[in-house]
């Protein structure tokens, strides 16, 4: 089944910079071969749900492995089984009906 989520992954502990980790999650998304789009509070992601999630989970090992104690995470995630739909096609109905 296709997902598409948006992911913040939010390191504790590590200080105010969380960049770095952030730079290692999208490195693991890249990897996993995951089509994304980062954003400035998170990344949205699309693809196969055993992919996507497998991924979510590297990056909690990863940043764990950086030395973050603790992690907070947010998911919102969407599936249709009405059709296949990209990231930016979401976008670009939204953009249409504003009349752009």
């Amino acid at each position: 089944m296709k997902v598409m989520i948006d992911l913040c992954v939010v390191p504790l502990g590590v200080g105010l910079s969380v960049s770095s980790y952030i730079a290692a999650c999208q490195r693991v998304l890249d990897e996993a071969g995951l089509k994304t789009n980062l954003h400035a509070y998170g990344t949205n992601i699309e693809g196969e749900w055993d992919q996507v999630f497998s991924a979510v989970k590297r990056c909690h090992e990863v940043v764990h492995e950086m030395g973050a104690p603790r992690i907070t995470t947010t998911i919102k995630c969407g599936t249709r089984t009405d059709r296949d739909q990209t990231m930016e096609e979401k976008v670009q109905s939204v953009v249409d009906k504003r009349g752009e």
